[in-house]
């Protein structure tokens, strides 16, 4: 004996929209349909376990664009484990292949590449390539990010321009490469991982906040995009964490913003927001609450709230990953 639901999308007519759903609720042996609509239908699947609301992934082509590394290399490693076929992006032949084998000695499939997101003509050469070695592309995983951690007058020009290629720009190119085939097949998912940071501005990370602002918005952007084509087999989730214990931002934080996200866990709560079709992931979820409490307040308290958790002063010790190594 065990519970089993299953859903049964009824559309409204002219508009392919979703208005209400049907619930098969019960046992193996005893079930019985629940009709309701698509807002009672959104709240059943918020009070369901994780475990009922994961998609199946086995055999699916996930592309991760920064898998060399970090939580790029995680992602790798997780999606692999689900049974997914994973093709890796990095601008590193070792840590491209480190990927590789880690995925390998865990029984998993993975296909890497060197390519320089911020190359067009690079990356639309390579998509190209992956398609005829591996196969459609089903989950494409834009990760790949760089940070200068200086103050704006102290950022190079070439410096800025990178952020922005690297932390958004390389989506465009990406995006495009294989949106075509997922709007063809009727199915698939762009996963756009962007920051905190895109979401609140912090001192010496005017470039990258920026650029992770432009991220964010192209998500959402997408996201409608699709909505008005009634293109809705094809999902995007943005991901906007705090800093990750990587190394990226190695010596950040103050106040309370000192804590640094265990990589481990994103990259578990990245798949399962994957796997569950969610648009928005925030982490630590509480920053959903500073968030909304920062929309309602005036310029000079959102400063002030901002000196209390320390954003003022949080990239004073930065040393960053190129520095430790």
């Amino acid at each position: 004996m065990y519970c089993l639901l299953h859903f049964t999308p009824i559309y409204k007519p002219h508009t392919g929209g979703v208005a209400s759903k049907n619930i098969k609720v019960g046992t193996q042996n005893k079930c019985r349909t629940v009709h309701t609509s698509s807002q009672s239908y959104r709240l059943v699947l918020t009070l369901m376990p994780r475990s009922y609301r994961r998609k199946n992934i086995r055999s699916n082509i996930v592309l991760v664009t920064g898998g060399g590394s970090g939580l790029g290399r995680l992602m790798c490693l997780k999606l692999a484990s689900k049974g997914a076929v994973v093709v890796t992006w990095d601008i590193s032949h070792k840590g491209n292949d480190e990927t590789v084998r880690q995925v390998v000695a865990s029984g998993g499939k993975c296909w890497p590449y060197i390519v320089d997101v911020t190359d067009r003509q690079a990356v639309y050469t390579t998509a190209t390539k992956v398609k005829q070695d591996v196969g459609k592309v089903d989950i494409l995983i834009n990760n790949a990010g760089v940070v200068t951690g200086k103050k704006l007058l102290d950022c190079s020009d070439e410096a800025i321009i990178k952020t922005f290629d690297v932390n958004s720009v390389s989506h465009f190119w990406t995006t495009k490469a294989f949106l075509p085939d997922m709007l063809i097949s009727g199915k698939g998912h762009v996963v756009t991982i962007a920051s905190m940071a895109g979401k609140m501005g912090l001192t010496h990370l005017v470039d990258y906040c920026s650029s992770k602002y432009a991220a964010v918005g192209f998500d959402e952007s997408l996201r409608m995009e699709l909505l008005s084509q009634k293109k809705f087999g094809v999902k995007t989730t943005v991901v906007c964490p705090m800093q990750i214990d990587t190394g990226m931002f190695e010596g950040v934080g103050a106040g309370l913003l000192k804590r640094m996200l265990d990589p481990n866990y994103v990259a578990e709560e990245v798949v399962d927001a994957i796997l569950m079709n969610e648009p928005v992931l925030i982490l630590p979820p509480y920053m959903k609450f500073l968030l909304f409490i920062n929309l309602c307040l005036p310029g000079k308290s959102q400063y002030y709230l901002a000196q209390v958790l320390g954003a003022d002063n949080f990239m004073d010790n930065f040393v960053g990953r190129r520095k430790t190594q």
